[in-house]
């Protein structure tokens, strides 16, 4: 029998938290440390603990956003202080990182750093390449804070909410076409931006 690989268990050990009474602590660690190495995003923890406890979806999101753009800034000394030291680990170790991603990215910070921040975040787009990236490449860091904020904040808010109007009918949805949907919204936003430009 093949044992699942490294990212399955972690999904699963990450899920099986929603249930425990450490389960907002989790979160907070999850959702801090997703934004610079962890691989598994923390709506897979976010999404059971808003359905567990409905009424306190505004209070989950809150935590997991705060918790979030915390990580990011981690994330951004990381790249500022360490990345001489640590490149190699990052690029061989943690998933999503890789050598032509890192310089796609750098070249998004050239163009507009805000929104690049603020699409990885609120989108499946590996956010901590990003958060990283930003402070290898002298992002201001309240680029960087604003950006997630509004990226992260919009992501989780939009799944707690969702949860909390539609309930349990939500669940199937939310797992299979969330992703999806908000890339097409950040796609729609942006041309959106460019449309207003081109218009003025």
């Amino acid at each position: 029998m093949q044992k699942p690989n490294i990212l399955k268990r972690l999904y699963d050990w990450t899920v099986s938290w929603a249930d425990k009474p450490g389960g907002t602590c989790a979160l907070t660690c999850l959702s801090f440390a997703e934004s610079s190495f962890f691989p598994i995003p923390p709506d897979v923890l976010l999404i059971p603990m808003v359905f567990g406890a409905p009424a306190k979806w505004f209070r989950i999101v809150v935590i997991c956003t705060v918790a979030s753009v915390l990580g990011g800034v981690f994330g951004w000394f990381i790249g500022h202080l360490g990345w001489n030291l640590l490149q190699d680990f990052f690029f061989m170790y943690v998933p999503g990182f890789s050598h032509e991603a890192f310089e796609s990215v750098e070249k998004l910070y050239q163009e507009n750093a805000l929104l690049a921040i603020f699409g990885a975040a609120f989108t499946p787009i590996p956010y901590k390449i990003f958060t990283i990236a930003a402070g290898v490449c002298d992002v201001s860091i309240w680029s960087l804070v604003i950006g997630s904020i509004l990226g992260r904040g919009g992501r989780f808010f939009l799944v707690g909410l969702t949860i909390r109007i539609v309930g349990p009918k939500a669940k199937p949805f939310i797992e299979k076409y969330f992703n999806t949907l908000a890339t097409i919204f950040f796609i729609l936003l942006v041309a959106g931006f460019v449309l207003i430009k081109y218009l003025m």
